[in-house]
């Protein structure tokens, strides 16, 4: 009966979810985060946003490095324009960006603390170099204690061609979007990694431009489009630190071709 009763309370709110009215609101320094709100806009047909700083960014990499830096040191975060749309209209905001220093770009900082988000439901997705969804979406929480932070999106860079098939499972899994989709296996338990797991993890991660570290154990499962493996690898901390543990996913697919899809640190 218990159980009957939690589907019936799922069902009721995947329902409500995709009938609830949905912003899209995103900041993207490069295109590419504005690239997956486009896409989330497309297939939930929401209403979209860009935020923008008065001061743009340059785009480029070391530019934006310093800059951030120097906002970070000072405390003064970007001015941004004011929003057309009216926040307190919204029941569910998608809300994107970059990640920048292992969390949210700063004209995120000045958004949050600018805008009322009490009582709304934050999807939050995001674009990165190796990770950042987990570490942004807490640093949410801690900022929006008055918002509920749902589960959220995030694709690297290198593989943003990827993100239309997975944001249609991502919607539909959460209830954003009508339709269903078969539920992915859970990954095996965690078993030494083997000459040929270490080989493939090597062949997805080697190209980055920074050391992730060396695989230590491994969990798979197979799925409609390949294999998932999940690595749990040993490194050296930031600055010559300790030695720090991070988990390292990497997907196969049927060509063959082996691409790692996020670090969580």
């Amino acid at each position: 009966m218990r159980k009957l009763f939690s589907l019936i309370v799922m069902m009721a709110t995947m329902t409500t979810s995709y009938a609830q009215k949905q912003l899209v609101l995103y900041y993207s320094e490069t295109g590419t985060t504005k690239t997956i709100a486009q896409e989330l806009q497309k297939q939930l047909g929401a209403d979209i946003e860009e935020i923008e700083a008065v001061v743009p960014y340059s785009g480029n990499f070391q530019e934006t490095i310093q800059r951030g830096q120097r906002e970070m040191q000072s405390g003064e975060m970007p001015a941004i324009k004011p929003l057309k749309k009216q926040i307190a209209d919204y029941d569910i905001i998608f809300l994107g960006y970059p990640i920048w220093f292992g969390t949210y770009a700063n004209p995120i900082i000045t958004l949050v603390k600018e805008q009322d988000f009490a009582g709304k439901t934050i999807v939050p997705f995001c674009t990165f170099g190796s990770g950042g969804l987990n570490t942004s979406s807490d640093a949410l929480k801690k900022a929006l204690p008055k918002a509920t932070i749902a589960k959220g999106y995030g694709v690297r860079t290198a593989r943003v061609n990827a993100a239309a098939k997975e944001l249609d499972r991502f919607l539909k899994e959460n209830g954003y979007k009508k339709g269903s989709v078969e539920k992915l296996p859970d990954y095996s338990a965690q078993q030494p990694v083997t000459d040929a797991e270490r080989q493939i993890f090597d062949a997805a991660c080697s190209s980055y431009q920074f050391p992730l570290g060396t695989p230590q154990t491994v969990g798979k499962r197979q799925t409609p489009d390949g294999t998932d493996y999940k690595f749990t690898v040993a490194s050296r901390g930031m600055n010559g630190g300790g030695e720090t543990t991070s988990i390292i996913y990497v997907t196969v697919g049927k060509d063959a071709k082996a691409e790692f899809t996020e670090v969580v640190r």
